[in-house]
């Protein structure tokens, strides 16, 4: 996952006490002018890089983060926000950068004594450039912190994307066609857990995903949140499943799911296919006239691999595959 890997982001005071550390223990191996310029550019140099390292463990938002993790991030912390802290801090970095090059200049070209009140005065501004960005290594620390659990989906494998009330079935089928690969996580834009199964068919990995809390109610019983991770979901579909259950003994009038299954027709795009699949199938009777596209008994394992292979169907998901040079 693309943000996973991201490394614990240090405070600005932190960074400081570790700079002006190394910066004294280098000062006592030297002596005059020498000491004075290699605790100013150990320092500097402390500072700068950690510094830079902190913004180049972020992916370009711009060009290297998928639209559906962009939007899933969006849902969680203020991506413009990020934006500018990643910003802020590079800014610091060439800054710190500059007054190291700046107060190097100063030390070579005055006597020992001028040399330690320089490299003192440069350590101080090093410092006041540290306070100004301490809010935004605060922040960019706090959104690794959020960022860095969210689920493990791939946006370059076909996804089915999974929908219906609640206790309709959903997660028993989720569980039935992904065997024991499932995974089921928490994450900050649902407190009901997210499921995410993979299956394999002609040798593709499809991935299954199952949102308790998003795709299991009307819009206007979501929050802001939870409606930017459904937009994001809108970015990862390759097919959506809606299923219902016929009897109504999920708690659900039959007429209240239908409504909701043309309320999420309209949150994707019309090129995303929407299957509409009735479980509990001895109930069908109750809904052949409201286009089901097919039956299914999860409990009796009754034509539950019929309904997936529908689903693989109309993903019509078509590999890269590798190409021959014509001149080989």
């Amino acid at each position: 996952m693309i943000f996973e890997g991201l490394p614990t982001t240090p405070r600005s005071e932190e960074l400081v006490d570790k700079a002006f550390s190394r910066a004294a223990r280098a000062g006592r191996a030297k002596r005059g002018h020498e000491a004075q310029e290699s605790m100013l550019r150990t320092a500097g140099n402390v500072l700068s890089d950690n510094l830079e390292n902190v913004v180049v463990s972020w992916p370009d938002f711009g060009f290297d983060v998928d639209p559906f993790y962009y939007e899933l991030a969006d849902a969680i912390v203020d991506v413009d926000r990020l934006q500018q802290a990643l910003s802020q801090v590079m800014w610091a970095s060439r800054q710190i950068e500059s007054l190291r090059d700046e107060y190097t200049t100063k030390i070579r070209n005055s006597d020992v004594d001028a040399a330690r009140k320089h490299r003192k005065q440069a350590f101080a501004r090093m410092a006041d450039v540290m306070d100004q960005i301490e809010e935004d290594l605060r922040y960019i620390g706090d959104s690794r912190d959020d960022l860095r659990d969210l689920p493990d989906i791939r946006p370059d494998e076909p996804a089915i994307v999974v929908a219906g009330y609640p206790n309709v079935g959903k997660s028993s089928f989720v569980n039935r066609v992904t065997r024991a690969s499932n995974e089921i996580a928490e994450y900050p834009f649902t407190t009901r857990g997210v499921h995410v199964g993979h299956f394999e068919r002609d040798h593709v990995r499809y991935q299954i995903v199952d949102t308790p809390g998003l795709l299991d109610r009307p819009e206007d019983e979501r929050n802001d949140i939870e409606r930017q991770a459904v937009s994001a979901l809108e970015h990862l579909a390759d097919v959506v499943l809606f299923v219902l259950d016929p009897s109504g003994d999920c708690g659900y009038p039959l007429d209240v799911q239908l409504e909701l299954r043309e309320e999420v027709r309209a949150l994707f795009d019309e090129s995303i296919p929407l299957l509409t699949v009735a479980n509990k199938h001895d109930r069908f009777d109750a809904v052949r006239a409201e286009a089901v596209d097919a039956t299914m008994s999860v409990t009796d394992d009754e034509n539950v691999e019929r309904v997936l292979e529908m689903a693989v169907e109309a993903a019509a998901f078509e590999p890269d595959l590798p190409t021959r040079d014509p001149e080989e």
